[in-house]
């Protein structure tokens, strides 16, 4: 069973920016887009380059930087490759201004 695990403060995440956070041992990134948290794993599944050190985020989707494949961080999936498998998705949410991550 998931459970709801305390990273950080949500101000910490800025508009339009995505930071990782590790979670019990996976790198987790968390993106606000139009005030909206998005959880997802940090880790591209084309050649395991981390998004969230300058991956660019365009709407819900982030390039990776490496070789440009692009992911939707709401679905996870794959919207252009040259990645195959898409991203894992996670809850996230903002409790009283604590950052939590379902994982």
């Amino acid at each position: 069973m998931a459970e709801w695990i305390t990273v950080g403060k949500a101000d910490d995440i800025a508009e339009g920016d995505a930071t990782a956070f590790d979670v019990n041992g996976q790198q987790i990134a968390v993106s606000r887009v139009e005030g909206t948290l998005h959880a997802f794993s940090d880790i591209c599944t084309h050649r395991q380059c981390n998004l969230s050190l300058g991956g660019e985020i365009d709407g819900t989707t982030i390039e990776c930087e490496c070789h440009g494949s692009v992911f939707d961080m709401a679905t996870g999936e794959v919207l252009e490759g040259p990645a195959t498998e898409p991203i894992e998705v996670f809850g996230v949410s903002d409790e009283g201004g604590d950052l939590k991550i379902e994982a």
